[in-house]
């Protein structure tokens, strides 16, 4: 970085593993498994890894409301993966994702397990086999689907953009803060005009595009995400807040945000979970300000 912080771009770049802020030992340029290490399993028919990041909640709260709603069969152990200690490069997890990325999940439910990962897929994957959260057919599943895929699409900017140069950037530049901060403004704003006249994302009925959302921009607007609710004005966007706060209130929701939480206050953390008794020793009001990975 010169004087006037300016950056030329080299010919070629290379990798500096000094140079990555909060993130810097365990962001590299090349894929694969650093050390050997298998995956624990439990009893269950679904095998979750994963970390309480708005990724991460997104299957854990659709998992609590499948079983909320009667789905049994959606009986789920899961493991706390910490990928701040670079957990999500063993042997085990890059089995069950390649990529690296939280949340991964083994479906063992049928005659062969089934690997899922990438949040969206894990979440299509769970609604089909259950058939729950997700219509069925026509313009109905259309528009749940777009707007499930709105958010994969979307929260890249909301979390690797603007909370990384926000929150974890080893110095603050307004350049990227700005741009970033619009673009997330401009997100809200089309989830604000999206709910003016609908009680959830896509009309009358909760499915997994509120839950996704809800991981991510919910968070945001309720102040559990980079410390960012003031500086982003997220209170002017009233459609999205009060639609936030009611499904902040379910008590799915409630227990899902629990799961694989490592952070914040002792109460609200669930590392694991194996059956719903584990529950029993925390509360999800202790869940304070959520951490989001990259």
């Amino acid at each position: 970085m010169s004087d006037n912080n300016t950056y030329t771009p080299p010919k070629v770049w290379k990798w500096d593993s000094e140079s990555g802020g909060r993130f810097a030992k365990i962001n590299r340029p090349i894929s694969g498994a650093t050390h050997e290490k298998e995956l624990p399993s439990g009893k269950h028919p679904f095998q979750l890894y994963s970390l309480a990041t708005p990724n991460g909640v997104k299957v854990t709260v659709l998992l609590e409301e499948l079983l909320e709603a009667g789905h049994t069969g959606a009986e789920y152990d899961a493991y706390t993966v910490d990928i701040g200690e670079g957990q999500q490069f063993s042997s085990g997890f890059v089995a069950a994702n390649p990529n690296s990325k939280i949340p991964a999940m083994w479906d063992k439910s049928g005659d062969e397990p089934v690997r899922l990962f990438e949040s969206a897929s894990i979440m299509m994957h769970l609604a089909e086999k259950f058939d729950a959260f997700l219509p069925a057919e026509g313009p109905a599943r259309a528009e749940c689907l777009s707007w499930l895929f709105w958010q994969m699409g979307s929260a890249p900017f909301l979390g690797g953009g603007f909370g990384h140069f926000y929150a974890y950037a080893p110095e603050k530049w307004q350049y990227p803060i700005d741009r970033y901060a619009m673009e997330v403004k401009r997100q809200l704003d089309v989830l604000d005009k999206q709910l003016a006249d609908k009680k959830y994302i896509c009309g009358d009925d909760y499915t997994i595009a509120d839950m996704a959302i809800w991981a991510w921009y919910g968070a945001l607007v309720l102040g559990k995400l980079y410390e960012a609710a003031e500086f982003l004005d997220v209170a002017s966007y009233t459609n999205v807040v009060r639609w936030a706060k009611e499904i902040a209130e379910r008590p799915a929701v409630k227990r899902g945000i629990m799961v694989n939480r490592a952070w914040g206050d002792p109460a609200g953390q669930l590392r694991e979970r194996h059956d719903a008794s584990d529950f029993e020793h925390g509360t999800w009001d202790k869940v304070g300000g959520e951490e989001a990975a990259e």
